[in-house]
């Protein structure tokens, strides 16, 4: 079975959120990362 095409505009918006998404550096993940298993910092707002 196929998946039905997604018109030219949801592309776009897709490109263009893949774009501008956040990149983290390594030191910032694991601070993420041990901070969420401290409790420190929730993760689910990132």
């Amino acid at each position: 079975m196929r998946k039905p095409s997604k018109s030219p505009g949801e592309k776009i918006v897709k490109d263009i959120k893949r774009a501008t998404r956040k990149q983290y550096s390594a030191e910032e993940k694991t601070r993420i990362v041990l901070g969420g298993l401290c409790g420190i910092r929730p993760v689910s707002p990132l």
